[in-house]
């Protein structure tokens, strides 16, 4: 994967607190007791193949935890100051805290080391902050689109109708739920929450209305052309 991934979140509210994320390609080793939501069994998702024999904690769990500890108790929509930067450029936005967080905890997630999420790794290395649907869903697809490929050239059967992709974003969407459910209980603010479930809703539109989603893309290329 060449050089490690290093990207660098900060957030700037309007009272002047900072918070301060540092994300690499490498998962983080929370130290001290954890909290019991991180446990592996607790709400599991459906199609995780650990075992808490190998695995006392979920992975995923355990790389978001800080910031779900650090956001836990404050309001989805306030305003903040964030800058993004990683080894080849910054990125700068005023926006409401569950847009960031979104992002932030998209790329935790991906980086964790968790089997089903992994799949989204290669697309972390390439993080994109603040992306929006329209742009979620056109690196979604040029990224898998490359991968078959690639599958092609080394003599391997390509997926053209993206159906692996499909399946792959419901796989994630099962991780979405179950983590939605693990934090719901800690957070008294909704940052977090609404984090996630917006996370979730942009996932979705990969598998429930990929095709939908496609046509608005075309349509727009048409008119650009146009």
């Amino acid at each position: 994967m060449g050089k490690s991934m290093n990207v660098h979140y900060d957030f700037r509210f309007q009272d002047g607190r900072r918070v301060e994320f540092k994300v690499t390609d490498k998962p983080s080793r929370p130290s001290g007791k954890l909290p019991s939501w991180t446990q592996l069994e607790h709400c599991q998702c459906s199609n995780c193949p650990l075992k808490a024999s190998e695995s006392s904690h979920c992975p995923a769990a355990t790389e978001i935890l800080p910031v779900v500890e650090a956001f836990r108790d404050e309001d989805a929509y306030q305003k903040v100051e964030v800058k993004v930067t990683d080894d080849r450029r910054s990125y700068e936005k005023q926006t409401a805290l569950e847009e960031a967080l979104r992002s932030l905890l998209g790329l935790k997630m991906a980086t964790s080391g968790c089997p089903v999420l992994s799949e989204l790794k290669p697309m972390a290395v390439h993080h994109l902050p603040f992306a929006n649907t329209d742009e979620f869903i056109m690196r979604s697809v040029s990224h898998y689109l490359l991968q078959q490929y690639f599958a092609k050239r080394n003599h391997q059967t390509p997926d053209w109708e993206l159906k692996g992709l499909v399946e792959r974003s419901q796989r994630l969407q099962l991780v979405n739920q179950a983590l939605w459910q693990r934090i719901h209980s800690v957070c008294k603010g909704d940052s977090n929450l609404k984090a996630l479930l917006n996370f979730f809703s942009m996932a979705s539109s990969v598998s429930f209305s990929l095709e939908s989603q496609l046509r608005k893309l075309e349509a727009k290329m048409e008119g650009e052309r146009g």
